[in-house]
Formats: structure tokens, C-alpha cells, sequence
């Protein structure tokens, strides 16, 4: 019977230790999160509340923003799994592809993509305009070639040029002139001329054509004696001499003088029916722009694209530090924190770590246990003693 009684006590003070360690490890794990609140008797708030979690909240809310900037999302680590090579060869076919699929490939037309600009008539509006301008154009041109003389009209340089191209057009001349009466029409012309030269004279014509004889030779001798005269260097002087003149009294007289009766109104009427017949702005706007640029795809692909995703992600790259600063992540962590409800909290906690709670909580009776054990066991041997 004695036996048996060491017996029940070991195992009654083994249950007892149990039990509070059991209690005081569930008590502690309880307390990290709960009570939520402040829990009051009058003016005195009770120790331990809120729990743990929710009182220290502020301060996990900063320590996890903290940790999240300086170790979790640091420029470092977007580099790593954003900024690389791969990444950007993905970027890229992703521009390329939107590209083609929404601008250089699209169906819409020109005028399609006005109208969603929210342009519309801009055909219309358009060759309004430029027949405007294009009036006004050419009134300031007719205004401009009718007010003032040649010399006031025509650019200096111009005036230097013709000048200078003068002694040309008088060898041109005179050349034309040689091979013109060398030619059988010109000397058909000079037997005309004589012939009719010497009609016209009667008596004395009559013996003039007896003194030379027939009037061929004297077509001959006429014809020799004027090619000597275009061949001469006075005749150049002369005929260059006449032509300055003639150029340096034109250059006084006022255009208006030279162009009177010109057909002002029938040339721009012309002007702005060509003007008119080439515009066609709505033709030319129903056009998508694959019409306009075939090639655009291969081009884009090859020039545009490689060099705005390149262009991309070192900007990306160099900027990441100050974007990440700019960004505050470790204020946007504590206010979530700060916002995130301390229920939900325990629930996520608890629903990951369970397991490891309950096994805390037989951990710690069955550390009470062990200790009532020898604890009774001290006992019993006292009391022995």
C-alpha cells in the first residue's frame, strides 16, 4: 500500500505539472495575439494588454517595412529577376507584336486614326486651307510681277546672269544666222529678194540684171558678201552692242507694261484645278499605314524596336534606386500592417504555424510533467530522510 501511494502522488504531481506547463505555453501563445484590444477596470488597464502583436504593432509594422526595403525589394533584386537579358528580348517581341498588331498592320485607315484623335474632316479642312494659302500665293505673286520695273522685279542675280549669258545668245545668233544663209533656203531667200528687188526698180532694175548678167551670180556675190558680214567682228560688236541696249531699256520698263493682257486669272484658275485634282486628301487619308509604309514591320523590327526596349531598361537600370526611394515601400508596408486587422493576422500565423504551436503547447506539458516527477521525487525523499 505504501508503494501504491508514492505511486498516485508521482503520477497526481507529474498530471499537476502537466497541466500548467501545457496552460502557460497555450496562455503565452494565445497572448501574442490576443486580447486585441486594451482591456480595462475603470481608469486601469490590465497588464498584458493588448497582446504582444497588436501593442508592438507600430513597431513590426516599421521593422517590416525595413526589412522588405533593405533586404527583400532592393534595387539588387529587381535587376536580377527584371532587368535581364532575357527579360528585355521578352519586352521587346511583346512592342513588336503591339506594334504590328494595333498601328503598322491594323486595318484602320488614316482617317480612322484622325477621328479617334478626335480630328474629323480633316481632309476637307485641309485642302481648304492649303487652296487658301495657295490664293494667296499667287495674288502675292501677281502683285509682286506687276508693281515695279524689270530691275525692280527681278533678283540681282538673275539680272548678273542674263547679262552675262549675252555675248552667247549673240554667237548663237550669228551662227544661226551663217548656217541659215548658207543653207538652199537662204539662198532661195536672197534670189527671191533680188529678183523682187529689181522688178521693183523698172528701167533701172532691168539694167542692173543686164550689167551682172544672170541673177544667179548675183545671188551668189549677195550670199558671200553676207556671210563675210555675220563672220565679221564688227557685226558681233554691233549685234552684242544692240542686244545690252536692248537689255538695259527692258530692265527700266515696268513689268505690268510687258504682261498687260496677260491671262492672270486663266493660269490660277489652272493652278488650283491641278492643285485640286492632285490633293485628293480623302483618297490619300482612307490609306492604313501598311499602305503607305509596306516594309514598316521589318523596319520597326530591325531599327525602332531594339533600340526603345534597349533605350528602356538602361534607363530602367539607372534609375531603379531613386524610383524604388521615390516609391517609400517601407511606408507602404507599415501602413498595410498598421491597417491589416490583428484577427486576420492571428488566423494567418496560426493557420501556418499549428502544427508548431500544439506542439509547443505538449511540449511544455510535457516538460510540467517530467518536472512534477521530480519534483515528488524530491519530496518523497525528504520525506524519507
Amino acid at each position: 500500500m505504501k508503494h501504491l501511494g508514492i505511486l498516485w502522488t508521482l503520477l497526481f504531481m507529474a498530471f499537476i505539472g502537466a497541466l500548467i506547463g501545457g496552460l502557460t505555453n497555450h496562455l503565452a501563445i494565445k497572448m501574442l495575439f490576443r486580447p486585441h484590444e486594451a482591456k480595462y477596470i475603470g481608469k486601469w488597464r490590465l497588464p498584458f494588454t493588448p497582446g504582444l502583436i497588436p501593442k508592438r504593432r507600430d513597431e513590426l509594422a516599421v521593422q517590416l517595412g525595413k526589412t522588405v526595403t533593405n533586404y527583400l525589394l532592393t534595387p539588387e533584386t529587381f535587376r536580377k529577376k527584371l532587368l535581364t537579358p532575357d527579360m528585355e528580348k521578352k519586352a521587346e517581341d511583346f512592342l513588336q507584336q503591339k506594334l504590328e498588331q494595333h498601328i503598322l498592320l491594323s486595318d484602320k485607315t488614316l482617317n480612322d486614326w484622325l477621328n479617334t484623335a478626335g480630328a474629323m474632316n480633316v481632309a476637307g479642312k485641309a485642302e481648304r486651307k492649303v487652296l487658301e494659302v495657295l490664293d494667296a500665293q499667287l495674288n502675292a505673286v501677281r502683285v509682286k510681277m506687276t508693281t515695279g520695273s524689270v530691275e525692280e522685279v527681278l533678283p540681282q542675280k538673275w539680272r548678273v546672269e542674263a547679262a552675262g549669258r549675252i555675248p552667247a545668245i549673240t554667237t548663237y545668233i550669228l551662227g544661226r544666222s551663217e548656217t541659215y544663209f548658207e543653207s538652199d533656203e537662204g539662198k532661195a531667200m536672197f534670189h527671191k529678194m533680188i529678183d523682187d528687188f529689181l522688178a521693183s526698180k523698172g528701167t533701172l532694175g532691168s539694167m542692173v540684171n543686164m550689167f551682172f548678167g544672170e541673177s544667179e551670180s548675183l545671188v551668189v556675190k549677195v550670199q558671200r558678201e553676207a556671210l563675210k558680214f555675220v563672220a565679221a567682228q564688227g557685226t558681233y560688236d554691233l549685234v552684242n552692242t544692240i542686244i545690252l541696249n536692248e537689255w538695259e531699256k527692258l530692265q527700266k520698263r515696268p513689268v505690268e507694261e510687258l504682261l498687260s493682257g496677260f491671262d492672270w486669272d486663266g493660269l490660277f484658275n489652272s493652278v488650283r484645278s491641278y492643285a485640286e485634282k492632285e490633293l485628293v486628301l480623302e483618297a490619300r487619308l482612307n490609306k492604313t499605314i501598311q499602305d503607305y509604309w509596306p516594309a514598316g514591320a521589318e523596319w520597326t523590327a530591325v531599327n525602332l524596336t531594339p533600340a526603345l526596349t534597349s533605350f528602356a531598361f538602361e534607363q530602367a537600370e539607372k534609375q531603379m534606386e531613386i524610383s524604388l526611394h521615390k516609391l517609400k515601400l517601407d511606408d507602404m508596408v507599415r501602413e498595410q500592417v498598421d491597417a491589416f486587422p490583428v484577427a486576420i493576422l492571428e488566423d494567418l500565423v496560426l493557420g501556418i504555424s499549428k502544427r508548431e504551436f500544439k506542439m509547443i503547447t505538449i511540449l511544455g506539458a510535457f516538460l510540467g510533467g517530467l518536472i512534477g516527477i521530480v519534483q515528488g521525487l524530491v519530496v518523497l525523499a525528504t520525506n524519507l530522510s
